[in-house]
């Protein structure tokens, strides 16, 4: 069966599950973060080497500060009780995403948690985080720009745009996830999902299970993957 090397999850509904049980949302993302931890041991142990989630998006300052505050303070929880054992497990944490107006705490712990994993190779865990798609692309043309001042515009290439992206060096996600019945892609890796399959599942994140990570990975293995060409079969025939 055709496996993925890189899988990128949208890990949304936090919010809905949490309001149809009658809890806070803060309740639904500290649940969410529980399914991360099961499925990034889920995912190493399919010896899948790549996995992408998106845990907070450039548009989600938006949201309210007592919310905010709650993500914030998950994500320090998450980085201090887990970066022991993902480098134990020998899992390299890379960070995607506008870090100059983070605040300096979460900034710091950001930066710890890829230094401390930098030579890590049994798995790679990157997080979105303060990312968005166009935003990402705005400052790849930026990188591009200034590094072409005496350059050409014939020379600019799809590979040399590529590595001025935050992703520069990791191979495009194979299969993208996301959970809660919704189908769009929410300005996640807009540029890298170009030729990704793309499953949507009705479950919120926070009931995200093994089993429908293996039945995303099945329905990955099933489609036919063409890159803009022609099914071998139609070649053949």
């Amino acid at each position: 069966m055709a496996k993925p090397e890189h899988i990128a999850i949208i890990m949304d509904g936090n919010g809905r599950w949490a309001k149809a049980r009658g809890l806070p949302r803060s309740a639904g993302h500290k649940a969410g973060v529980e399914t991360l931890r099961r499925t990034v041991r889920a995912v190493g142990d399919m010896r899948i080497p790549w996995l992408t989630v998106y845990a907070f998006s450039s548009e989600n300052w938006s949201r309210p500060a007592s919310e905010i505050t709650d993500l914030m303070g998950l994500l320090k929880i998450f980085i201090r009780r887990d970066l022991a054992e993902l480098h134990q497990n020998g899992v390299r944490v890379r960070v995607i995403g506008e870090r100059e107006n983070l605040a300096p705490d979460i900034r710091k712990l950001l930066e710890e948690a890829e230094t401390l994993t930098r030579n890590n190779a049994n798995m790679n865990l990157v997080v979105a985080f303060n990312y968005g798609g166009r935003d990402e692309i705005v400052r790849a043309v930026r990188r591009l720009v200034e590094e072409r001042k005496s350059g050409e515009a014939a020379d600019i290439t799809a590979e040399s745009f590529a590595r001025c992206l935050d992703t520069a060096g990791m191979p495009d996600p194979d299969l993208v996830i996301r959970t809660s019945g919704e189908q769009r892609l929410s300005n996640f890796l807009l540029w890298q999902a170009a030729y990704a399959e793309l499953v949507f599942l009705p479950c919120f994140w926070p009931d995200f299970s093994v089993a429908d990570l293996g039945h995303a990975i099945d329905v990955f293995a099933a489609r036919d993957r063409r890159f803009g060409g022609v099914a071998q079969r139609d070649v053949a025939s």
